[in-house]
């Protein structure tokens, strides 16, 4: 939630506090920046038990699964530009921040000389020279494993910047063309951050070995522009079994530090 604007957490925020009738807040498993989608975002509240209650209408159907007449409650409260897509019980000791393995984003750019097609302008960027697909995926390569990419973060108080970066490739369909990025976490505007730097490879500005060259700074580069917020979607948080929930957060909770 931010004071004075509107934001998805707000959104849920005020729906679940008015189907409750008690103040309750959720947890997400990560901030996205403004204009960004999350189509695999994950999120707890904690409801209190004698609250819980109003999760069941007096139309419910004995063979409805648990929490779906409030799913589909929730689907004519919310507005039509924020859907809630499952609801389940946690199990003990989940926290959809803290006990996260790893977060999955997708990046889509259109090279196309048109621009972009409108049915697809809100969640694609287009892009108007054309890129070294294979440059970009070369460069890509240096930038996977732990890492402070201090270069690629906005500065955030108290916050490191050390990341495992799993996974960054690219795929090239016509004019489209898509960055696959998972880490076990992101530092704020860390994904559009390393797209940008990509970018540049991938318009012959900067060479492959650059991006390398970047994880040797302390603090955020000035040599390139974040990519712009719309392009990029979460679209998956992964999770460990129950048994060994607890055990991830003591491991999440646990600040990195350069060794």
């Amino acid at each position: 939630m931010q004071a004075g604007r509107r934001t998805v957490a707000g959104v849920l925020d005020e729906a679940l506090s008015t189907v409750f009738r008690t103040p309750v807040r959720l947890r997400a498993a990560g901030r996205t920046d403004t204009g960004v989608h999350a189509a695999g975002q994950v999120a707890h509240v904690d409801v209190p038990a004698d609250a819980l209650r109003y999760a069941y209408p007096r139309s419910r159907r004995p063979a409805d699964p648990e929490f779906l007449p409030l799913l589909r409650r929730l689907g004519r409260f919310l507005p039509e530009d924020v859907r809630i897509r499952q609801i389940v019980r946690a199990p003990a000791g989940f926290d959809a921040r803290f006990s996260a393995l790893r977060r999955h984003y997708i990046y889509r750019l259109s090279t196309a000389p048109y621009g972009v097609e409108p049915h697809q302008a809100r969640y694609v960027t287009g892009w108007p020279r054309e890129l070294d697909v294979d440059a970009m995926a070369l460069a890509s390569r240096d930038l996977l494993g732990l890492h402070d990419f201090a270069a690629f973060c906005r500065h955030r108080d108290g916050a490191t910047t050390i990341r495992e970066l799993q996974r960054l490739d690219w795929s090239r369909e016509g004019d489209l063309v898509t960055a696959y990025v998972t880490a076990d976490a992101f530092c704020w505007s860390m994904v559009r951050s390393l797209v940008g730097a990509l970018l540049a490879v991938g318009e012959r500005r900067r060479p492959a070995d650059w991006c390398r060259e970047l994880l040797s700074a302390t603090s955020r580069s000035s040599d390139f522009t974040a990519a712009p917020a719309h392009g990029l979607t979460l679209v998956g948080v992964d999770y460990p079994p129950d048994s060994e929930l607890q055990a991830r957060t003591v491991i999440t909770r646990d600040l990195r530090s350069r060794s």
